[in-house]
């Protein structure tokens, strides 16, 4: 985790915005001003999970306004969490486990997903809750006059919060795909090939809209400066993923790394201290050198040649073909 003072909030007010989206409002205990942001940036917070331990979790900064005040010196920060039945219960916890009143912390706003100054353009493809993000800058982008349309795709409209807003803020550049209306998915396809040459796309969602998003992009030749992308979540594991060894070169221990736990898990857990951050496969904070092995590469962060090489891997998220990894550690 990176070494950042947490901020110490409290729970101002919370909304339901569906059966499974939560919104909570975050002040500072005394109602001092909080740290600014920009448009697509996150908070993380301290969480506890159904195992007893603790655990951050990030959330994206909802301001619909686009006023560039509310996001210099905001009285609160909005955020809003989908309760994962599946998940390790972070989510739960934020959904039962925090009420009005109640004190969590947070580590300042950080922005991995900024919107790129200068782009004549922006495209915002929002799947489910990954619509968090896109919603700030669709508001920022409205407010300073630049030109932006968003796409956003959810199994039905039920389940997509502040599509109410979005359609008053952005008209007939909203166009809103359920699953159940179309009778299918969204067409990956057809999104890239509807951006125009001056259009950036940026993309948050699930991971395997993500995939097909980013598949899509590369198969039309679309610029990859031009393709920007947040996952609202880390990547689940796939199916028939098994357990593996990995060597650390610098001390020769040998560690097992199971089916259902990265490497990086393997590693925290064996009492090791390696530098890591989104655990999405996005940053690249987490990189180490392979010696010997064939990695099963999962980042969005390593080219098709780097790949290739096999010579580095993604320590969150990357796991083995072979039985076994050597990496350079």
């Amino acid at each position: 985790m990176p070494d950042v003072t947490p901020l110490t909030l409290r729970v101002a007010h919370t909304r339901q915005l569906s059966p499974l989206i939560r919104l909570l409002c975050l002040q500072a205990q005394d109602g001092a001003a909080l740290p600014g942001y920009t448009p697509g940036a996150h908070i993380q917070v301290r969480v506890s999970l159904a195992d007893g331990r603790e655990d951050w979790r990030h959330y994206s900064l909802i301001e619909l306004t686009g006023h560039e005040q509310a996001r210099k010196t905001p009285a609160s920060y909005t955020i809003a969490v989908r309760l994962e039945e599946a998940g390790r219960g972070g989510s739960r916890f934020m959904h039962e486990g925090l009420q009005e009143g109640s004190v969590v912390r947070v580590l300042p706003p950080r922005n991995d997903f900024p919107m790129h100054d200068g782009a004549p353009g922006a495209v915002l493809a929002a799947g489910g809750i990954g619509v968090t993000p896109l919603a700030s800058m669709a508001a920022a982008r409205r407010a300073t006059g630049q030109p932006v349309r968003m796409v956003y795709a959810g199994r039905q409209r039920s389940q997509m919060a502040f599509l109410d807003e979005l359609q008053a803020l952005l008209g007939d550049a909203l166009e809103v795909h359920a699953d159940d209306e179309r009778g299918a998915a969204l067409d990956a396809r057809a999104l890239v090939a509807a951006c125009t040459a001056d259009e950036h796309l940026y993309v948050c969602g699930p991971q395997v809209m993500l995939d097909a998003v980013l598949a899509a992009a590369q198969a039309q030749g679309m610029a990859r400066e031009r393709v920007h992308f947040e996952l609202f979540a880390a990547p689940a594991g796939e199916a028939g993923d098994g357990a593996f060894e990995i060597v650390l070169a610098q001390s020769g221990q040998t560690l097992t790394v199971e089916a259902g736990q990265t490497i990086l898990d393997c590693l925290l857990a064996n009492g090791h201290d390696p530098m890591f951050d989104c655990q999405r496969g996005e940053c690249g904070v987490c990189a180490v050198d392979v010696l010997e092995g064939e990695v099963d590469h999962r980042d969005y962060v390593l080219s098709p040649s780097e790949k290739d090489s096999n010579k580095v891997i993604q320590i969150c998220i990357s796991r083995a073909k072979s039985p076994r990894l050597v990496l350079d550690m």
